[in-house]
């Protein structure tokens, strides 16, 4: 079996070790503090265990894939790697530090990767002698459970890089797909509505919160409304991916972020992990009753699926991903309950243009303009599937 270096022994660092390890691989996870190291290797003996106790594997395989992973703060053990991820803090110098150091000590056939979620690849990558065997491999947190792997390969990525990390990770029972080195991928941009419209709304007193959230899961079967997954997520997280994904595209007001994540986040109120967000997570306390009236929720619902098709939809107009690849991206990756482009089909391409023109006409603001692949679908008479 291939052997695996896991740089970060953060949560997500820990559990691209797991699913390496589950998959036979043998695995080193590599952190500066020994700490979180300590903390990592516990936290997976405790996985191990409540596996174990649900039946999922029994004892001795949970000791198979606990004796594959070594801890170490030295690099040095990345020599005889095949494979080295990053899963470190989101900061284009420290990443591309870290890169550098890693080159002098693997070998020349080593696939260099980054589980980045919002930098550029090609910026990453240029730090290295050798970018042509880098590569991004984007997991979802949790990476034991969430299914999606996206691969993105910089410009400077051979396509061999590509196909074997592709091949590897599909190895580890992972669903992969292939996007193009622009911000925010596949998820991270096609999802951007869901999150900043919802807190368009609010802000414009539309609805609240609660009621938003109902709208969203009752009505569009979503699995959680955007309120309580940025609670879930971290305010703090959250807002900094739309920031970022914002200054990425050159401040394209579709991925403008709002004020009120901002002041939220600036007063602590991150979700959950801080025991308040845009709800109060304290003991005894009572979640707002929404106002469950269809007519507003359908409103609250056509105007963010708008949106996200729209969204979808440039993102194949524009070559980031396959039309597969980004309906499955969609429902594996941040457990939508339809592919965008096959619901845009449901509703009509008629009515996804008629829509986007109808916000645009109101608030003749780029962020509603209508993407010209949907635009023409609809003269052609055109469907995504069939």
């Amino acid at each position: 079996m291939p052997k695996l270096s896991v740089i970060g022994a953060g949560t997500m660092g820990t559990g691209i070790a797991q699913v390496a390890a589950t998959a036979g691989w043998d695995v080193v996870i590599n952190d500066t503090n020994s700490e979180i190291l300590e903390k990592s290797s516990s936290s997976l003996v405790k996985v191990m265990n409540r596996l174990v106790e649900k039946e999922k594997i029994d004892q001795e395989t949970a000791d198979k894939i606990l004796g594959r992973i070594d801890f170490t703060e030295d690099q040095q053990f990345f020599e005889n790697s095949d494979l080295v991820i990053e899963a470190i803090v989101e900061n284009l110098e420290i990443k591309q530090k870290v890169f550098k150091a890693v080159e002098e000590i693997v070998r020349e056939d080593t696939i260099i990767a980054s589980n980045t979620s919002s930098l550029s690849l090609a910026s990453i990558g240029s730090a290295l002698k050798d970018p042509s065997r880098f590569v991004g491999i984007h997991f979802f947190n949790p990476a034991p459970l969430m299914p999606l792997v996206e691969i993105i390969p910089a410009v400077q990525t051979e396509d061999k890089t590509t196909q074997q990390a592709k091949n590897w990770v599909d190895s580890w029972k992972k669903l992969t797909v292939l996007a193009k080195d622009t911000p925010g991928f596949i998820v991270n941009r096609v999802a951007r509505p869901f999150y900043g419209e919802s807190l368009r709304m609010y802000e414009e007193g539309i609805a609240d919160f609660a009621t938003i959230d109902w709208a969203m899961k009752e009505l569009g079967g979503f699995r959680m409304g955007p309120f309580e997954l940025m609670d879930f997520i971290g305010n703090d997280i959250n807002y900094t991916v739309t920031e970022t994904v914002f200054a990425s595209f050159f401040y394209d007001p579709r991925y403008r972020p709002s004020f009120t994540q901002k002041r939220m986040s600036e007063a602590g109120f991150l979700g959950r992990k801080s025991g308040r967000g845009y709800y109060d997570y304290t003991e005894g306390a009572v979640k707002p009753e929404p106002k469950k009236d269809e007519k507003l929720g359908q409103a609250i619902l056509d105007r963010t699926l708008a949106l996200l098709i729209n969204e979808a939809a440039d993102a194949l107009f524009l070559n980031i991903a396959s039309r597969e690849d980004i309906d499955t991206a969609m429902t594996k990756g941040v457990n939508y309950p339809k592919g965008l482009l096959k619901w845009a089909d449901e509703k009509g391409i008629d009515w996804c243009v008629e829509k986007m023109d109808a916000l645009y006409d109101e608030y003749r603001e780029d962020r509603y303009r209508c993407s010209p692949l949907l635009r023409r679908m609809k003269e052609e008479n055109q469907r995504f599937y069939g």
